[in-house]
């Protein structure tokens, strides 16, 4: 095909990796409390980092075999009608948290991990619980959770199950956005005490009452700009990483993913909460 015919094609769609949650363990090497660096980087700083990154880090199993150790991540956004999760993240309040159905495809037979992300000043501690899609229209719907929900009869895992449910009748929060991006990750051989992440193609669809991508509004494509870069550790961050944050003149941000979706979506009547543009700095973890 000449180079006028691919340009008159448009861009060129990747189809999208799996990771296989069938073998994943569901307690997965979940970093639950942690650090985190964020950096917006372009995509020929990307490729360099990630070569400089693999001298330390090896690829994420559960993408080993995926092309560019890739795999799709997918989000569900709970929160309150007037958006009160999101308006804490965006003014960057110091102790805040996050609800999320997070899944990897839309297989029937695969899990849904419900999870509670919450920053305690600069910490993150992240909990989730590993759920049969058949409870989710119940679970969606504000009933109490029960032990046979879960994929692993884990005490910490339905309290964690039922902690989520809490939150929710608290605040009222109910499924708003679908967040979707292509992930690709290095962690330390041994352990998961060291992450680095490279996020793509960002998309957002408004939630449409069941955990379906087809069956939830329009795909958006947020102006990211870039690639987002994620550096998570639970202790001392290694030595590598300024080093490697000097190398290649990375500046930290901040970036919120379901911030930036939200105000790619706004939402008719009182739920459009009259959001200013934010500027980059504005945008919080």
């Amino acid at each position: 095909m000449a180079r006028a015919d691919r340009a008159a094609a448009g861009p060129r769609v990747r189809p999208t990796p799996r990771v296989d949650v069938r073998i994943m363990p569901y307690h997965h090497s979940l970093q639950s409390s942690r650090y985190e660096l964020k950096y917006l980087i372009d995509e020929t700083r990307a490729r360099a980092v990630r070569d400089y990154t693999r001298c330390h880090l090896v690829p994420d199993a559960y993408a080993l075999h995926n092309p560019n150790h890739e795999y799709a991540v997918h989000s569900l956004y709970l929160d309150s009608p007037d958006l009160a999760l999101c308006r804490a993240t965006r003014h960057g309040q110091p102790n805040r948290f996050k609800l999320r159905v997070r899944f990897y495809d839309e297989d029937p037979d695969t899990p849904v991990f419900f999870e509670i992300k919450r920053r305690l000043d600069r910490v993150i501690h992240k909990r989730r619980a590993a759920v049969d899609r058949r409870a989710l229209p119940r679970l969606l719907a504000g009933m109490r959770p029960s032990r046979s929900d879960l994929r692993r009869r884990d005490s910490g895992e339905f309290g964690v199950l039922d902690r989520f449910g809490g939150l929710c009748h608290a605040i009222g929060a109910e499924g708003r956005v679908f967040v979707s991006y292509l992930r690709e990750a290095y962690v330390t051989p041994r352990d998961n005490s060291i992450r680095v992440t490279f996020d793509r193609q960002l998309t957002a669809r408004r939630f449409g009452g069941a955990l379906s991508l087809e069956a939830a509004g329009d795909v958006i494509v947020p102006r990211v700009g870039g690639v987002v870069l994620e550096v998570k550790f639970t202790d001392r961050v290694p030595r590598w990483v300024p080093n490697m944050a000097r190398m290649f003149d990375l500046q930290r941000c901040s970036f919120a993913k379901y911030v930036v979706c939200v105000r790619k979506l706004p939402r008719p009547g009182a739920l459009q909460w009259r959001m200013r543009r934010a500027a980059p700095a504005e945008v919080h973890t």
